[in-house]
């Protein structure tokens, strides 16, 4: 029993969220505790065919027996997060820490109007980054001052500390990427705050020493939505051909596509201090492979791409995703090293 952090190790839109929901069913934690920056990050979740897409609510919330709780790090815009409380009926397990900053109207204004945040950064316009700023200038509304979000606040730190304490299972989500990192992406084509797993856990409030596990998520074919240097793209016929097309959870706007880079990987395993690493798409490199839960059914072709991927990386290949259902996956956890 302990914690897990789990984390974006490439642009964002890794498949965090499936990866949190799975971990959920299997670890069944008490607490899955959000952190990142707020509602300019989406994750989404496919059960049974049906999809969901939360921006607030931890993307766990499909594991009905676990505390939902948005550590004081996180940036809160009210209306995302009631709205979002409605859609899937978890008022009663949701838990809002009363020292996050709230994001209000004139944020968003700002960031869907300030023409280097809205075209030369690409920013989401959720308005994260203005109200980032304002809360370092120590002016923005904590949740505290909200009437709407009376019913949920708690502190956070306090509750997670504890189930640790009690010797409990706490998985912390992570949000956006590691390339987009204020501090170690390429600036100024960042997003408005670090995104590794040190930050993660400040975010929540769960010191250092409390950190069991993190666990870096990639994909096969790195995605990045904005402006801003992407190494390894490819081009958009490149794309297609792999029938590889896809869209932002927050904006829709449409994905750059790009071949697996092993430095950053191995990079983002480093400054996050991943113990074990978490790959989705291995079905968009083989489409044979699309539900095997097995790692012995993949193909050779996929199993190569493993074992170069996991000798480049340095860290256990653990979690293998074969498509996007959330059944759709082989758990390697028990084996650390599956070619060991």
């Amino acid at each position: 029993m302990g914690s897990t952090i789990i984390v974006g190790g490439f642009f964002g839109d890794e498949g965090k969220g499936k990866i949190v929901a799975h971990m959920a069913f299997a670890d069944k934690p008490t607490i899955i505790a959000r952190g990142g920056i707020g509602p300019n990050a989406g994750h989404t979740i496919e059960v049974r065919g049906q999809k969901f897409g939360v921006r607030m609510i931890p993307s766990g919330f499909v594991y009905a027996n676990a505390r939902l709780l948005i550590g004081a790090g996180v940036l809160v815009d009210p209306r995302v997060l009631l709205s979002e409380i409605e859609l899937v009926g978890e008022a009663k397990r949701v838990g809002v820490d009363h020292r996050c900053a709230i994001i209000e109207q004139k944020h968003i204004t700002l960031d869907k109007e300030d023409p280097h945040l809205s075209l030369t950064i690409g920013s989401t316009g959720t308005g994260c980054g203005p109200a980032a700023a304002d809360r370092a200038r120590r002016t923005t509304i904590q949740a505290s001052e909200v009437q709407e979000l009376e019913p949920f606040l708690t502190d956070v730190a306090a509750e997670t500390n504890q189930a640790l304490k009690a010797n409990e299972n706490v998985i912390l989500e992570g949000s956006q990427g590691f390339g987009i990192s204020l501090y170690y992406g390429i600036f100024p084509y960042v997003t408005s705050k670090d995104t590794t797993a040190s930050q993660i856990a400040a975010d929540v409030g769960v010191g250092p020493t409390r950190i069991d596990e993190t666990i870096v998520v990639f994909k096969t074919f790195p995605t990045r939505v904005g402006e801003g240097p992407f190494k390894t793209q490819m081009s958009e016929e490149e794309a297609k051909k792999l029938q590889i097309e896809e869209f932002g959870t927050v904006t829709g706007r449409q994905r750059r596509i790009g071949w697996w880079d092993p430095k950053m990987a191995a990079y983002s395993a480093m400054i996050n201090g991943a113990t074990q690493v978490a790959i989705t798409g291995l079905d968009k490199l083989d489409p044979n492979v699309r539900g095997v839960d097995r790692y012995d059914d993949l193909s050779t072709k996929v199993k190569t791409f493993l074992r170069q991927a996991e000798d480049e990386v340095g860290i256990p290949f653990t979690l293998l995703s074969t498509g996007p259902e959330l059944a759709e996956i082989i758990d390697l956890r028990e084996e650390k090293l599956y070619h060991a």
